[in-house]
């Protein structure tokens, strides 16, 4: 018999949120589907399943590829899912124009324009 496993509690177990209550808001907000359908926290999980979500404004997309018992470490977390996240470019309106003269860039707005460099 398959055991069942909640969306809310696999997203917490495989390190994709921390909290397992910021994944069942996320579910009935609408931002995590199944398979391309929107979900509840109590949706059942199984291995090949295609979750899509949302975590902030970056969209995710994981296959899922085990079903843990309990919290794992980062490491064993990341052998239950595969990441097929498509290549996302980086909003540019996020980077703030700088006006001649007014500076040194800070360290991670050099880290954001050699991004963009190579």
């Amino acid at each position: 018999m398959e055991e069942r496993h909640r969306i809310d509690a696999w997203l917490k177990h495989v390190c994709l949120v921390k909290q397992r209550s910021e994944a069942a808001d996320a579910c009935r907000g609408g931002h995590i589907k199944i398979n391309g359908q929107r979900v509840k926290p109590a949706a059942p999980v199984r291995d090949g399943d295609v979750i899509e979500f949302l975590k902030g404004t970056t969209y995710h997309r994981v296959v899922v590829s085990g079903l843990p018992e309990k919290q794992l470490s980062k490491e064993q977390a990341r052998t239950m899912y595969v990441d097929q996240t498509p290549k996302q470019k980086i909003d540019l309106i996020r980077m703030a124009p700088r006006e001649r003269g007014s500076g040194r860039p800070t360290k991670r707005e050099r880290r954001e324009l050699d991004k963009w460099k190579r």
